[in-house]
């Protein structure tokens, strides 16, 4: 197996619809100028509120992707 270098960044992605939609926009967003997306793993979801009612999702995302050599 090849030694490979990996860089974690976090991101938040938003959505008015849900959680998933939220992660979604967020690596699709990203992997518009990052090549070699590996894993995103979900670190922590919360909900803006305004006057009693939830009107966003948001996701924070680590996304790994992988150097090129």
């Amino acid at each position: 197996m090849a030694e490979s270098v990996y860089k974690i960044i976090e991101l938040v992605g938003t959505s008015e619809r849900s959680w998933e939609e939220a992660a979604k926009n967020a690596v699709e967003t990203a992997s518009k100028s990052l090549k070699n997306i590996r894993i995103a793993e979900i670190n922590k979801l919360d909900m803006k509120v305004e006057d009693g009612k939830v009107v966003a999702y948001r996701a924070r995302v680590f996304l790994s992707f992988k150097y090129e050599s």
